[in-house]
């Protein structure tokens, strides 16, 4: 009888059955793939070591790369910073804006708006200086030292200054026409509001109905002065009106010495009104309406308009905030612990 074991068929599969052992031939074959699965794993992990090591290295370039192009930019920025002609030869009349809330940091800064006017006023070539106007006004701090410098400037380079208002010319951008020689403006705009003001909201009896309590702490009896949670003793109003008065009256100097005798002072005046620009004329306030050419042509004589408005950029504003970006991201990584406000 023929052993089935030695049949040409070869070895039979193994058995499945729970228990029953492995026959030899299967446990070598395991045994052959097992230095293959071990490679194959090694091998993964060697490769997702590298690729985490490319990525930061990716991320180190790049960064790098970031400060790069925000350091040549910067640099672009200062190598390119002025906008106002440097070489103009032929007469002509120099224009300065100031446009929107006068405030520190914006367009209608002193500091952006006296750099403009110094580079005007220092061209031999400009014939008059013209500021042309539209804002409601701002910050008296801002216009005054602008006021200041127009003045000075006046004085140092014997050159006439005209302004010229658009849409509006109220308050603190009233207070910087008055230091110019001659105020022209259309008959609809809106001149004055000779006045000074503090605004803000008192909650205090709605959270008293509502129930809630304000709990503020202070070193300095007045340190919260005008805090709107807060009631407002008669004392803080009476220091905080004074205040006002005091900077009113500053105001009131600058308009006098600017505008003389030409000047139709009455009850109104001062109180903070606002006139259209004909009514303007009228009391003082301005001289003449005319627009931007017409004070070029007939008033200065020089038709072209040079504008020495100091403007930002597209390199500055990117500059900016790339700056602010990353600045934020490291005040956020170092920033622990309290801070004063």
């Amino acid at each position: 009888m023929q052993d089935p074991y030695s049949s040409s068929q070869g070895v039979p599969p193994a058995s499945t059955e729970p228990g029953q052992a492995v026959p030899p031939a299967a446990s070598g074959a395991q045994a052959q793939a097992g230095p293959d699965w071990e490679r194959a794993t090694l091998e993964k992990l060697a490769f997702a070591t590298l690729h985490e090591q490319r990525q930061a290295r990716r991320w180190r370039n790049g960064l790098r790369l970031g400060w790069l192009l925000f350091l040549v930019v910067l640099a672009w920025v200062l190598l390119s910073r002025s906008a106002t002609p440097t070489a103009v030869s032929a007469p002509h009349t120099a224009m300065v804006s100031v446009l929107g809330e006068i405030a520190a940091g914006s367009p209608a800064s002193a500091e952006a708006v006296t750099v403009s006017l110094r580079a005007a006023f220092e061209d031999e070539a400009a014939r008059a200086v013209v500021l042309l106007i539209n804002s409601p006004g701002g910050s008296p701090v801002q216009a005054g030292m602008i006021n200041d410098e127009i003045l000075r400037l006046k004085a140092k380079h014997n050159k006439p200054v005209y302004a010229v208002v658009e849409e509006t010319c109220a308050s603190a951008a009233y207070y910087i026409a008055v230091a110019a020689d001659q105020i022209f403006v259309d008959k609809a705009s809106i001149v004055g509001s000779i006045g000074v003001l503090m605004d803000g909201f008192g909650f205090t009896g709605l959270m008293n109905k509502l129930g809630v309590e304000r709990r503020l702490l202070t070193a300095g009896e007045n340190k919260g002065l005008l805090d709107p949670f807060s009631p407002m003793g008669d004392r803080q109003r009476a220091y905080a009106q004074r205040m006002l008065d005091q900077i009113h009256q500053q105001f009131i100097a600058a308009v006098k010495a600017g505008r003389g005798d030409r000047l139709k002072e009455d009850s109104d005046t001062f109180s903070g009104l606002f006139w259209s620009g004909q009514q303007a004329v009228d009391q003082g306030l301005a001289d003449r309406l005319g627009s931007l050419e017409f004070v070029a042509r007939e008033i200065v004589k020089a038709e072209d308009i040079i504008d020495y408005t100091q403007r930002e950029n597209v390199a500055e504003r990117l500059a900016k905030r790339f700056g602010a970006a990353v600045g934020e991201v490291m005040l956020r990584a170092v920033h622990s612990g309290p801070s004063l406000r």
